[in-house]
């Protein structure tokens, strides 16, 4: 500070230090000038403002439930909202606040919202999305909120149409408690404290079962091991909502879990009172959109009888229906504009609604007929039909009634996985189900816009049914989606999904332990007016829409014939008892029963018929190593392969998964799989591989993956071989029989044991004739080839017995190596820039004839062909040999057949008679016979009847640069 002065005026260095003091009213120093301070300067500062402590009002309550302290705490945060609760379970914090809109209801129904949002903050994890955000709500995220929607909703006064938004977050998740039921609990106790009008509150308890013995609010992994997942909401005396995943729980033992989840539900009712005494609101009065008892009253004198003879006339169907109750709603909308009733037109869609009600929940309680003419218990015409679309994994439709849905199956590797967020459960879900409801399914007109809350609800209650009899992953450890595509509605689509994909998967192949069925139940009742009490009623099975929307219920229920896999219940009263409820389960088992009949006669066990369009799906097992070498990297290895193939591989620890879409490329995909990682080498084991070079002593080869192994001279021929350049040349493949390893491990291949004897008629070796691979990999067919496989296995063992695969129809050794196909120009002027090169290196055979060199050159494309080639190259797979005959004995030399050729013999004009051994789209593969094999092709307008086993003559007519002879067709047969 003195510094500054001095700086600002240096004749104050000069003042003595006594003339600076406060107390003689001198500035001070730090001023910059010298001069006498105002009495304002004197007086001291004043002190700095302290904040005063806010002291928050909070109401709070602690209770137990099944060994587990409950907290509730309001007034803590979240203060302005109409309604905010915190309820806590060990670790986990759940904030569930309510609000309205403050302006009067205009229209017909209550725009209730529910948004339940899992931040990953609550779990200390920043979200793996580029945004680093969340987005858009998943799945789980729509499903709690309809869990939390459903109990809630018949709880608000009729006429009550003002907007109500809920908005539940998890604070804090210490990942022992599902958030969905205390987010449930907490929105009731919201409601309880806000203003809104609501005839709460509810209580929501959630129940398990292992080993037969029933759990209260069960942990994450407790769950994992329970057979039952049952959600429970009621009030004090009514049911209110029921949701339940099981693996296949009797009606029995249901009923006993229901039993037991209500009085555990009542004890958060309770403290919900407690707390709203203690920090609640009062209610408000809103304007309730009510129908007048005179406008009411009028419109059913109008419209009462007509709306009768339309519900009594079974002959109807869905549209023709409707189409006649719009009418009646335009007469008396025209007579009501006679009358001028201006109160009565805002309302009518409502009062005719109303009274539409009333005509048909009269007519079922009083006469006990539906709205078609069935019985209460009978359930409709059905209609099944497996693999609808042979093309497809597994396809079906299902019809009941005028309801129809066509599932389809899509079967993927493991790595297909749905990967989940959720801060809670799996991380990942290998079998998804997803429902789509098209708006032409109801002859209506809309968009399609992202997920949808009402499909997601119905696909997951279908998953969850059918995720019961799927096989373990340990056994099936593919991807399975099911897509259902609702073809037209009336009425319960999401158990007509549940029957319509379990014969999908059924038509796939995939191993179900039995049929899935679901039906829906509902129910009509007749209250008394003065105690709310039912006085009668009446339980219908297998509901239409129009029963589903007149009634008083839906109660979905899904199972197999041993017991109960899914329910889902909805109701629109405020509250049905238990006991009716319960009783719902015996009549849904009847009609599920005769579904389940019905499915059985179309397919009853997983098909296993051959089929080599459909895909494929192949496991193989292999080491980190092998696998390395096969992903490449940057996985460039592997994004090759698919690009080529167009299959889908899935690498994970130790094994490979490959998806093809059909026979063709599985086996392509196979063989490549089997170039670069290769087998377990095993002496007598037969392998493919290619000549990398070649010396006086023998020829390197490269095989299984990047081995080398030394094919010795001595194991060339059964002959005596004097250069090894006159058997085996550069490039060349060939098939080689593992016959040892020396003391330093190098391998030793033979190719004579590959070929046959001389006397022999046949190979003594084919490919794959020592099973290299201890431990069989999983195969999964999309038709499922259990069956087939077995009857196949002996007659397939010699050519699959060597592969690390099994396939039941897949035969590798039948495949051709590759064929260099060139046309008679370019071969010509190939032999011509060669010729000096033969004839300096060739020496003269026992016949007379030169041997050509071997030298490379490039394989040219195919251009215009003016005649027919065939091109010949070496192999040493099983085969036979083809018979060699003379056209005529006393024919010259230069006309004759030979009856035995080989590579030392053929030369330049040689004749001979092939056999056709396979016929292809573009050409024949020609079998030579000495271990020669080639392909012809055709041209145009040539004939193509051929025949396996019919033989042609075929000349030979020039050498390419490496060595290789040419032919031509001379005659064919």
């Amino acid at each position: 500070m003195a510094s500054m002065a001095n700086r600002a005026n240096p004749l104050l260095a000069k003042l003595p230090h006594f003339l600076t003091w406060r107390p003689l009213g001198f500035r001070t120093i730090c001023m910059g000038r010298l001069g006498f301070a105002t009495q304002s300067q004197l007086e001291p500062d004043p002190p700095t403002p302290v904040a005063g402590t806010k002291v928050l009002d909070i109401a709070k309550e602690e209770f137990e439930i099944g060994s587990r302290l409950i907290t509730l705490d309001t007034g803590k945060i979240a203060r302005f909202a109409n309604g905010a609760v915190i309820l806590g379970m060990d670790e986990t914090k759940v904030l569930s606040t309510v609000a309205a809109a403050k302006g009067d209801a205009v229209r017909d129904f209550l725009p209730l919202t529910v948004d339940y949002q899992e931040k990953q903050f609550a779990q200390g994890v920043i979200p793996n999305t580029f945004m680093r955000r969340e987005g858009a709500p998943k799945e789980r995220e729509l499903l709690c909120g309809r869990l939390i929607d459903r109990p809630i909703r018949p709880l608000f006064p009729s006429g009550f149409y003002h907007e109500v938004q809920v908005m539940a977050s998890v604070l804090s998740s210490d990942g022992k408690q599902d958030p969905d039921v205390m987010a449930a609990n907490a929105t009731s106790a919201a409601l309880m404290l806000s203003d809104i009008p609501w005839g709460g509150p509810i209580g929501v308890i959630r129940i398990g079962r292992i080993s037969g013995k029933f759990i209260i609010n069960p942990t994450m992994d407790e769950l994992s091991l329970s057979d039952l997942n049952l959600v429970y909401a009621c009030t004090k005396d009514k049911t209110l909502m029921i949701d339940v995943q099981a693996r296949e729980i009797s009606e029995k033992d249901l009923d006993a879990g229901l039993r037991l989840a209500h009085p555990e539900a009542v004890k958060y009712l309770e403290p919900q009172i407690r707390l709203a005494a203690k920090a609640g609101k009062c209610k408000k009065e809103y304007k309730l959109s009510m129908i007048s008892d005179r406008t009411l009253e009028k419109v059913s004198n109008l419209a009462e009888v007509p709306i009768e003879a339309v519900f009594t006339d079974p002959s109807y169907g869905k549209f023709e229906r409707g189409e006649a109750l719009d009418k009646i709603t335009q007469d008396v909308k025209r007579a009501l504009e006679e009358e001028f009733d201006e109160e009565s037109l805002k309302v009518l869609p409502k009062a005719v609604d109303t009274v539409r009600k009333k005509v048909v929940r009269r007519r079922i309680i009083n006469e006990g007929f539906r709205v078609d003419g069935r019985r209460l218990d009978e359930v409709r015409p059905l209609y099944c039909e497996a693999g609808s679309f042979p093309i497809l994994h597994g396809s079906s439709i299902f019809s009941r009634g005028d309801t129809q849905v066509l599932c389809t199956v899509t079967l993927g590797a493991p790595g297909d996985a749905q990967r989940l967020e959720s801060i809670v459960g799996p991380p990942k879900k290998r079998f998804m189900l997803h429902y789509s409801f098209p708006p032409f399914s109801i002859n209506e007109v809309g968009k399609r816009v992202g997920l949808n809350r009402r499909e997601v609800g119905h696909g997951t209650l279908a998953e969850k049914a059918l995720l019961a009899v799927l096989p373990p992953e340990d056994d099936f450890p593919y991807t399975v989606r099911i897509n259902s595509e609702v073809m037209a509605s009336d009425g319960s689509t999401s158990m007509a999904t549940v029957c319509g994909g379990s014969m999908a998967l059924m038509d796939a192949g995939i191993p179900l332990r039995e049929h899935v069925a679901g039906i829906s139940v509902g129910l009509v009742s007749e209250v008394d007016p003065s105690t709310g009490t039912i006085k009668d009623y009446r339980i219908l099975t297998d509901i239409l829409g129009l029963e589903d929307h007149l009634g008083d219920m839906d109660f979905k229920i899904a199972g197999t014939r041993k017991g109960i896999t899914s329910i889902q219940l909805d109701i629109k009263p405020a509250g049905i008892p238990l006991d009716i409820i319960c009783e719902c389960l015996e009549p849904a088992l009847k009609g599920r029963l005769q579904i389940l009949d019905r499915m059985d006669q179309e397919i009853k066990v997983p098909h296993t018929q051959d089929d080599r369009n459909s895909p494929r799906l192949a496991t193989l097992k292999f080491s980190n190593d092998a696998l390395r070498r096969l992903i490449g990297p940057l996985g460039v290895l592997k994004r090759k392969m698919e690009e080529e193939t167009g299959a889908r591989i899935s690498v994970s620890d130790g094994s490979l998964t490959i998806v093809a879409k059909n026979h063709a490329v599985m086996e392509k995909v196979l063989e490549k799989v089997d170039f670069i990682v290769g087998r377990e080498i095993e002496i007598g084991g037969i392998y493919k591989g290619i000549v990398t070079s070649v010396k006086e002593y023998g020829a390197f080869v490269e095989f299984n993956g990047g081995q080398q192994g030394l094919l010795h001279v001595s194991e060339l021929s059964h002959e005596p071989v004097s250069r090894v350049s006159e058997v085996v040349s550069v490039g060349q493949q060939l098939s080689l029989m593992c016959i040892g390893q020396d003391v330093r491990g190098n391998i030793k291949l033979s190719l004579k044991a590959t070929l046959p004897r001389p006397g022999s008629d046949t190979n003594n070796a084919v490919e794959g004739s020592v099973p290299p691979v201890k431990e069989e990999p999983n195969i999964w067919a999309s038709v499922g080839e259990v069956s087939d496989e077995q009857e196949k296995q002996s007659s397939l063992s010699e050519e699959l017995s060597g592969s690390n695969y099994k396939m039941s129809e897949v035969n590798l050794s039948a495949s051709v190596p590759p064929i260099l196909i060139r046309s008679a120009a370019e071969c010509d002027e190939e032999e011509k820039s060669a010729a000096s090169s033969r004839n300096a290196k060739s020496t003269t055979s026992p016949g007379g004839a030169s041997k050509p060199s071997r030298s490379d050159c490039g394989v040219f494309p195919m251009k215009n062909i003016k005649k027919s080639k065939l091109v010949l190259q070496k192999e040493g797979e099983k085969e036979s040999n083809s018979i060699f005959r003379s056209e005529d004995g006393d024919a010259d030399k230069e006309d004759e057949f030979e009856a035995s050729i080989s590579v030392k013999n053929l030369k330049i004009g040689t004749k001979l008679i092939a056999k056709v051994y396979q016929i292809r789209t573009r050409g024949l593969v020609l079998d030579l016979g000495g271990g020669l094999r080639g392909m012809y092709r055709f041209e145009t307008n040539e004939k193509r009847d051929f025949v396996v086993g019919e033989e042609i003559r075929v000349e030979c007519s020039s050498f390419s640069g490496k060595g290789i002879p040419v032919v031509s067709l001379v005659d064919a047969q």
